[in-house]
Parts: structure tokens; sequence; C-alpha cells
């Protein structure tokens, strides 16, 4: 039997017995795991602010929301009350990036000093007793780097995995789990393929250059990780879409998904798989493909357009368990909600199916809400807001809305009433 034919008909076993493990049964507990990660996520430029030295800032210039990262929550400075708020929610853990322009401001030349600072935000995390969950690049990257070299250019392995070897050198110590790329797939295609993210390239060819040597970069930080901290769990983020076709007995349509889901869902895990201690799962998207395109029917949307589709968490759970058998964490998972109407019951409805997936024999071991706070959304500006704390980017006044109240129950509970 061909090796791809069989490993299909595994995967699809896999599936089969997850959905077994999930006959109603009364007697199942509404609680989550012992030890499961309760969390929120936020990254680095969407919340820091004033990083003048990235790519992403260069890019604020040119376009409408020109300059509004400047003020926005000011993590950099006033992460102390984020980390009194993260207290109050009774979270975890909580994802949080490193800022590479930063870091390396020069080539060659690291910041001590905002390497320091990095130390006191994550040591005041783990005085809270909060797991340290550590994103090495979330997308953004220095002038200089996009200016001379880009991923599409053979240096940029060396020269990236320096920086993620610095951070292990210099944090290692610190961080519960490493989280070395934050959904690669992202600027590969849009800023390789379709030249809207930096550095605005429209090429087939150095998009594949790019992707091997992201990855390749990923390898060598893998294994030096893996050497000084053995036991830190050490991975990516995918953004891991749920495909399905319009018409399930068209096989045209069943074809489209697949495709989709070789390029965007497994294509980079499927490169690095053999160095990976759990998949980063973070989950927006669902889509019905047909040949004329979607066929969502969008009955919720979020203020982004976005359908509101919690038991597709639970598909993708299942593809994700049959094809790779890691454990799981799911690292981002949120809305665009401005007046608050739908998070509560957002985060709800998914962490049923959570529970339900894990009911069923997979491995998820954490839940991280994205964001703690309203912050830059990167091509939309500081217009959506995802944040469970309200934050005013004028006045930068914090607020917890009801949502937040609702999250921190579930947390209390370690589950769902």
């Amino acid at each position: 039997m061909p090796r791809r034919k069989a490993e299909k008909i595994m995967q699809q076993e896999n599936i089969n017995k997850i959905e077994e493990n999930n006959a109603p049964d009364e007697k199942k507990s509404p609680a989550f795991p012992a030890g499961f990660l309760w969390g929120a996520a936020i990254s680095s430029y969407q919340t820091e602010d004033n990083n003048s030295n990235s790519d992403w800032y260069a890019l604020e210039m040119k376009i409408k929301q020109a300059g509004e990262s400047e003020i926005n929550c000011d993590y950099w400075n006033q992460w102390r009350e984020y980390h009194n708020l993260l207290s109050e929610l009774g979270a975890k853990a909580f994802r949080l990036s490193l800022e590479w322009p930063r870091l390396e401001p020069e080539e060659g030349r690291f910041s001590n000093k905002n390497f320091q600072h990095y130390r006191e935000i994550l040591h005041d995390l783990k005085d809270r007793n909060i797991k340290t969950v550590v994103t090495f690049w979330h997308w953004t990257s220095p002038v200089w780097f996009q200016e001379k070299y880009g991923f599409h250019k053979k240096e940029s392995v060396e020269i990236f995995s320096r920086y993620g070897k610095k951070i292990i050198d210099e944090l290692g110590d610190l961080i519960d789990i490493a989280v070395i790329l934050n959904e690669p797939m992202m600027p590969l295609t849009f800023g390789f393929l379709l030249g809207k993210f930096p550095p605005y390239r429209r090429c087939f060819f150095k998009y594949k250059k790019a992707f091997r040597h992201l990855s390749e970069a990923y390898k060598i930080i893998y294994d030096y990780s893996k050497k000084k901290f053995p036991a830190v769990p050490v991975g990516v983020t995918i953004l891991y879409n749920y495909f399905e076709p319009a018409n399930k007995n068209n096989p045209l349509h069943r074809l489209i998904v697949g495709v989709y889901k070789k390029f965007w869902n497994e294509s980079f895990f499927n490169s690095i798989k053999d160095k990976a201690d759990y998949f980063g799962l973070d989950y927006y998207f669902h889509y019905r493909l047909a040949l004329t395109g979607r066929k969502n029917e969008n009955k919720k949307i979020s203020d982004m357009g976005w359908e509101i589709y919690p038991e597709g968490i639970y598909e993708v759970l299942k593809e994700i368990k049959a094809k790779y058998n890691l454990p799981i964490y799911i690292l981002e998972n949120g809305l665009a909600d401005k007046d608050d109407k739908y998070r509560a019951e957002f985060i709800r409805d998914h962490l049923k199916y959570v529970r339900q997936a894990i009911e069923g024999g997979i491995d998820v071991r954490g839940y991280f809400y994205w964001s703690l706070m309203d912050n830059f959304e990167w091509l939309h500006g500081y217009a959506p807001k995802f944040g469970l704390v309200a934050v005013d980017s004028k006045t930068l006044e914090r607020k917890p809305r009801k949502s937040f109240y609702f999250y921190k129950s579930i947390i209390e509970k370690n589950g769902l009433e």
C-alpha cells in the first residue's frame, strides 16, 4: 500500500476513535485536567509602542494608520499594571513576545539594557506564579535586517539563529515554553507572495527561499535550546484554519480543500515536525470552499467580519491529533468585539468543544485567549478590539470588560458550568 494512502487511513482511524470516545455520557465532569494552562496572549509590537526600529513601523508611516502604535498600550513601561490584571484574572500562564528590533538595534550589536528589561518582566511573571510562554519572533524584524537581508537571502539563517541563541543565553532560564516563530505562513505568504507585509515581495521563488531559510533557522535554534534547557518545550504556532468542502459530495470541492490544507495548515509544520515538542494552535477561521470561492453562512460575525464558528476548533484539534499526535496548546483564540456582545459566549462555546476534544483523548494542555488587552491589529490599526481589557488609546485607561470576569470564573472553576 502506498505510504501516503496508509497515512490517510491511519489518520481517519484516529479521528474515528476520537468520535467513539465522545459518545454522550452524563457522568463526564465539566472540569478540565489538573494543571491545565489558562492564559492570555499578546505580542510585543502590538502592545509595547514606539518600536520605531521595526520594519512594521516603517510600514505604518506609509499607510493610513501611520503612527498609531506610538501610543497604544504602553506595555513596555506599564507592564506591572497589566500583570496586576493577569493576577486578578487568575491566569496560570501568559504568552508574550520579544521584540527583535529592540534587542538587536544594529547588526551584531545586542542591547544589554533591553535584555535586562525583559528579564525584569519575566521575573515578575514568575514571582506571580504565572508560567511564561515566550515568542521569539512575532513577525517584526529590525529595519537593518529588511534593508540588507530579508529571509529570502541565505545569510538570514545565520543572522536569525544568532538572535535566537542570544535569547536562550540571556533569558532561557526564565522561559517555561518557547515559541520560536508565530504563524510563519502569514509573513511568508503576505510578505513574499502578496506583497502586503514587509518585505513587500511578489515572487514565488523568493517565497520558497524564505520558507526554507526560516525553517532551517528554527531547527538550529531548537537544537540549541534543547542542549541548554532540555526540559523546556520548544515549538511554533500555526494559524490552522478549518477548511471543509461546500459540497462534501463534490470531488472538486474536496480537492480544493486538500490543496488549502496542504499549503496553509500543514506545509510549514511538516518542515519542522521532527523538531517540535508540541503543536501551537491559533484558531480563528472557518471556510467552506467551492470552485466559486467561499460559501460560509456567517450567521454570527466579529467586528472584523470573521465568521464565529466554535465547532471548527473541535474539527482542527481532531485533525492535528490524527496527523501529529503531539501535545497541543491553543495559543491564540479570540475575536474583535468592541461592545463585548459575543466574547463571553465565544469563549464558552469554544471551550465546550475543547473539552469535548480532551474527553475524546486529545492532549490539549492549555488555552490562551487573544488578547489580554486591546492592541494594534497590524494592517487594521487600533480599531478592532480583541481585549478582555478595554484600553483607551489616548489616555491608556484600562478597564476589564464583563467577559474578563466571565473568563476569570472559568479559570477559578477550572472548567465550565
